[in-house]
This record gives C-alpha cells, sequence and structure tokens, in this order.
C-alpha cells in the first residue's frame, strides 16, 4: 500500500533521477499509480468498488516505458514482471502463458501471493495484435486480446501449484510503438474548434486535445473495444532527440556513464570522456532508430579495448577518451 507521503509529485520526483524527458508520461502515470492504490485502500475500508486504472503506453522503441514501468515498480517496492504480446500470439495454448506471467509475478513477490497481487504487469508490443491489413480481425490477436480482459479487469486465477492469485489489484500496464495511429488520429474529427484560441494556454489545451489518442482511434487501428475499455489511462511517449540521448547517458543516478567511472575506479583509474564522444554516439543511436536501447552497446565497445588493457596495467592513473573515432589517451603513474 501507498505510503501517505507518496503523492503523485513524489512519484514523479523518484522517475526523474532514472528516467530522462517524457515529462507528460510521467505525471500521467504518477497520477494513475497514486489513484490506484488509493482505490484499493478504500476499497479495503468499505468505501468503494474498485475500477481498474490500467494504462496504456504509446511510444516506438527505445523510447522509455519499460524503463518507466521497471523504476515505478522499483520506487514503490511491489513486484513487477513483463511479457510480450507476440510470444503469446505465436503460442496454442495462452491461457498457460498467462497463468506462467502470473506466476513469475508470484516468485518476483517472494513467493508470496497477497503481495504479488499488489504488483505491476507490463505487456509490451501490444500493437502487434492488431488484425492484418484487409481484415476486420486478427484470429491470433484477437484470441489473445480475449483471453486478457478477464485477468486485465480482475479474475482470481489458478497457478500450476495450486495456489490461486486474484488479479483484481495487480496493475496492468500495456506498451507498443502503434506505427501509423497519428495517421488516424489526425484523420479523425474532434469537433474542438469551438475552443478560444487567443492566449497561449488555450492553444495548448487545443493542441492537447487534438493528439489525443482515443478509443475510436485504436479501433481502427485494429485493437477490439473490449480491450482496449480496460485500459482507460492512455499516456505517450515522444521520440528521444539527441540531447535527450546524452542526458541519458549522462544524467540518471544509475547513468551508463558513472557505472564505467565507477568499474574504472575500482581498479585506481580515473575516467573521463569528453562531451563531443557523447554527441557522437547519441547521433548513432539515431541513425539506428532503437531510441535508447543501443546506447549501451555503442558506449561498451568504445570502452571495451580499454578495460581489457587496465587492469592489466597498473600504473595507468587516467584515461581520456576525446572523439569516438579516435584512440584513448592514457595518462600513467610517475
Amino acid at each position: 500500500m501507498l505510503d501517505t507521503a507518496t503523492t503523485p509529485s513524489a512519484i514523479v520526483r523518484y522517475l526523474d533521477q532514472y528516467v530522462i524527458g517524457q515529462e507528460d508520461a510521467k505525471r500521467i502515470v504518477a497520477v494513475a499509480v497514486y489513484s490506484h492504490f488509493r482505490k484499493i485502500a478504500n476499497a479495503n475500508r468499505g468505501d468503494a468498488a474498485i475500477v481498474k486504472s490500467n494504462m496504456l503506453l504509446i511510444g516506438a522503441s527505445g523510447t522509455g516505458k519499460t524503463l518507466l514501468c521497471e523504476t515505478l515498480s522499483r520506487g514503490l517496492g511491489v513486484p513487477f514482471v513483463t511479457a510480450e504480446a507476440t510470444s503469446l500470439a505465436q503460442t496454442r495454448y495462452v491461457s498457460d502463458e498467462i497463468e506462467a506471467i502470473l506466476q513469475r509475478l508470484v516468485d518476483k513477490a517472494g513467493a508470496e501471493v497477497a503481495r504479488a497481487q499488489h504488483g505491476i504487469v507490463f505487456i509490451d508490443e501490444i500493437d502487434k495484435l492488431k488484425a492484418p491489413e484487409g481484415r476486420t480481425s486478427g484470429t491470433s490477436g484477437e484470441s489473445v486480446q480475449h483471453a486478457l480482459l478477464k485477468i486485465m479487469e480482475g479474475a482470481p486465477v489458478k497457478l500450476a501449484d495450486g495456489r490461486i492469485i486474484d488479479t483484481t489489484n495487480v496493475l496492468f500496464i500495456c506498451g507498443g510503438a502503434f506505427v501509423g495511429l497519428d495517421d488516424i488520429v489526425k484523420s479523425q474529427t474532434h469537433g474542438y474548434g469551438f475552443i478560444a484560441t487567443s492566449q497561449s494556454d488555450n492553444q495548448r489545451i487545443l493542441d492537447r486535445l487534438n493528439s489525443r489518442v482515443k478509443p475510436t482511434d485504436l479501433f481502427e487501428y485494429g485493437l477490439i473495444p473490449e480491450f482496449t475499455g480496460r485500459l482507460p489511462i492512455i499516456a505517450r511517449f515522444s521520440d528521444l532527440d539527441r540531447a535527450m540521448l546524452v542526458r541519458i547517458m549522462t544524467e540518471p543516478r544509475d547513468a551508463l556513464y558513472q557505472q564505467f567511472r565507477d568499474i574504472f575506479a575500482h581498479e585506481g583509474v580515473e575516467l573521463e570522456v569528453a562531451p563531443a564522444v557523447f554527441e557522437q554516439i547519441a547521433e548513432l543511436a539515431i541513425q539506428y532508430k532503437t531510441g535508447a536501447r543501443s546506447l549501451r552497446g555503442i558506449f561498451e565497445e568504445l570502452i571495451a579495448p580499454v578495460l581489457y588493457v587496465v587492469p592489466d596495467q597498473r600504473d595507468i592513473r587516467k584515461v581520456t577518451v576525446r572523439s569516438l573515432f579516435a584512440e584513448p589517451q592514457f595518462e600513467r603513474r610517475a
């Protein structure tokens, strides 16, 4: 259960330490999570029935959807598991796969079913369950959507060991890139033109309303109405530009750069990477079109030759990397 000090703004402040950018998404998720756990607390007091506030996160690969969910669960101290909708669609035994996901949630909760029942399940690539082009429904994708309906709303599920996990209080977060959805959103008539736009604030409100993803947009995309109805909260993740990619490598508490500085410091060596190097890595990541996912691979490829020799050459005091395309400089002890 949430501590009384865990307000939406406190949740955002925690996320800010690890997740760069995506300010609107972080606020939407923070409010939804706060509301979710407050509803549980109220229902336990007999105040009201729980209405699930499951979420849909829309954004390209590598924009931070999974990272945000992982960080959120860590900050809240609740068990967390991920699954891929494509894997569910590729099996004949969807119910067994769903049971396996919930079993992993129980395992993450230290085998405590009661704790697992307040966990978070993130199902990625949910957009891949859309109907194939030219068909009104996709057999495998639609069957997965139907299979997920009951547990997302809340239902008892029997695990392989005979125990029952009730998913009523489990928060389900779905994610996907939804390529082409923006075209659907833009093609719809929203009817918000009557709002006065003489002031900048009014224009921002109008822009937000006109860019908002509606259930009908998701229907047209290929998700079934019943499934989208289980995802009342929608947050959009913006694409990452070069400046944000640089910040991701350098600013978070567990930033990639800091991780390697710590590794080198353990060897008694100072690691210094010039700002231009992060700019170059970010530029490559943009070309790869995988968002932040490729940052670690590029950075480790840069550092690997250096880290190979440093442990064997104990006289190295400092390593400076000034360019991705130049040899690193070694400073040695006298």
